[in-house]
């Protein structure tokens, strides 16, 4: 898919990842629908720093949990751009243990709410534009919190509701590919520790100890934490350069589910 003149709808894009894809699909010359909720500082400065790029956008507060403003989101895609050729489902809570400690109700609720019900009930929205594009692309993000779950170094970022989410995004990844297929292609991107998501810039990164910070780093096969631009890499490639792939997920963690294991030298042997 040529990027240029489509419209893409980026969930979460006050900040960090989501404003970051929304930036660089602006700058390929997408017609970009930015969605923002909480957070209003930064929300003010996203709609300031897309207005200097001088693109066709939209900005639209939107809570993503309440299903009639959801439908009344994409009226207003309809009434500004009348079509919808790509989708980055990009809307999660995540109670981090280090935190938010141990669980309330509430917790619990939120968290499936915007991790799991708000991907759902935007794809289904967006299912019938997508198809109309007859060349709709989706990128469901999630998180290895589903494979890892509140395990190892990673139990002090992932909650055990969180974790349970994620798993269940892969389910949805399957069936929405059913789904839109032939004209919609639906892949997940199932990121790691990140800028922004789950590491540096985030409420519970510095509260870990730089004992905890270096063992999510040991475990992780590469030795760092993802950056935006690895995610925007990923998510141009998936959209521009993936025309067969559907109903994959791509993990992008720098090889934390592999584990700090290396593999030994071969022996010499005895023969």
């Amino acid at each position: 898919m040529n990027i240029r003149g489509k419209t893409a709808l980026v969930l979460g894009a006050a900040q960090g990842i989501g404003k970051a894809v929304g930036m660089a699909l602006a700058q390929a010359g997408a017609r970009v629908v930015l969605t923002y909720y909480d957070w209003p500082e930064a929300s003010e400065q996203m709609q300031q720093d897309f207005a200097s790029l001088d693109c066709e956008h939209l900005a639209v507060k939107t809570d993503l949990r309440n299903p009639e403003q959801i439908r009344s989101l994409f009226s207003k895609i309809i009434h500004q751009f009348g079509s919808l050729d790509i989708l980055i489902n990009n809307i999660e809570r995540g109670g981090m243990p280090i935190v938010h400690g141990p669980y309330t109700s509430e917790q619990w609720d939120l968290e499936m709410e915007t991790t799991l019900k708000a991907k759902w009930f935007v794809f289904n929205e967006a299912l019938p534009l997508l198809k109309a594009s007859g060349d709709g692309a989706v990128i469901t993000f999630s998180s290895i919190a589903g494979i890892v779950g509140r395990n190892g170094p990673a139990g002090m970022i992932f909650n055990d509701g969180y974790s349970a989410a994620n798993r269940a995004v892969s389910s949805f990844t399957e069936t929405w590919a059913r789904q839109g297929a032939p004209e919609v292609r639906v892949n997940e991107l199932m990121l790691g520790f990140f800028k922004s998501r789950h590491a540096e810039g985030t409420r519970g990164w510095p509260l870990l100890s730089r004992e905890e910070q270096q063992e999510i780093l040991d475990y992780t096969l590469l030795g760092r934490t993802g950056s935006h631009e690895d995610i925007v890499k990923a998510v141009f490639f998936l959209i521009q350069d993936a025309p067969f792939m559907t109903g994959s997920v791509v993990k992008l963690d720098g090889g934390f589910t592999l584990g700090p294991d290396r593999i030994p030298v071969m022996p010499k042997g005895v023969l």
